[in-house]
């Protein structure tokens, strides 16, 4: 397998990113976001950004995204949240 290190990431820490933002699905009809449910398989729907389930990678946010459009889940998009790094 192939490792490519990117500006963004961190290459003594590659599974962590060094950047701010992150990527969380968003349920375009109702405005809800998604988390991850306590069972840990599940999906349930939040009311904002900082419930939700935070992707690192912009690519893995639309891997899923695309997963649940075609599962009829949707419709279903990726909004960018900038954290703030001081906190």
């Amino acid at each position: 397998m192939l490792h490519f290190w990117a500006p963004h990431l961190d290459p003594a820490h590659p599974d962590g990113c060094t950047q701010p933002e992150r990527y969380a699905i968003r349920l375009q009809e109702r405005g809800t976001f998604l988390a991850v449910g306590a069972n840990g398989e599940s999906l349930v729907e939040v009311n904002s950004w900082q419930q939700a389930h935070l992707f690192h990678a912009h690519e893995a946010a639309i891997r899923a995204a695309r997963e649940l459009n075609s599962e009829g889940r949707g419709p279903v998009d990726v909004v960018k949240v900038e954290l703030d790094p001081e906190r």
